[in-house]
């Protein structure tokens, strides 16, 4: 399209420019409810599975000490898997419950994720976490976190 002239636009000869379509905004939820939620599910989701780790399966911090990288693949497996259940169930875990905030997928309409969807974000999620990629939502206006890119999901506050 033609540049308009502030003449012509003031003589009346320009007719007014077509509004272009705009994609429906996500209502993304912003960084402290993000966080929030995330303390919320590391007390009630990731300690239990952190106690049961360290005092059955090691027998102390000491056993678990010896074996670190052990430890902690025992406690991030079965934490990626009660959070795929959870997300893939109800659509959100205990954290984002408590906060209202749903995962929706980006595909498309806004429904809900495919388990292939839910089962990338969270495996990213961990690898985002271990390499401080999280860091980056302290510079984006909302939270969109790179794991969400990656598995084209978005966590979104629900409709009342």
């Amino acid at each position: 399209m033609a540049k308009q002239r502030f003449r012509d636009v003031k003589q009346g000869k320009v007719t007014q420019l077509p509004k272009k379509e705009k994609k429906e905004e996500l209502n993304l939820i912003n960084k402290t409810t993000y966080f929030k939620a995330f303390i919320t599910d590391s007390f009630m989701l990731l300690m239990p599975i952190m106690y049961i780790v360290f005092y059955f399966v090691f027998g102390g911090r000491e056993g678990f000490a010896a074996n670190k990288a052990l430890g902690w693949l025992y406690i991030l497996g079965p934490l990626t898997i009660v959070e795929i259940l959870f997300l893939y169930f109800k659509g959100q875990t205990p954290g984002m419950k408590a906060y209202d905030i749903i995962l929706i997928s980006t595909k498309g309409e806004n429904k809900k994720p495919t388990l292939g969807q839910i089962i990338i974000r969270q495996i990213f999620a961990k690898i985002t976490f271990l390499l401080f990629l999280w860091v980056i939502i302290f510079f984006m206006k909302r939270v969109r976190t790179p794991h969400d890119f990656i598995a084209q999901t978005a966590l979104v506050y629900a409709k009342k």
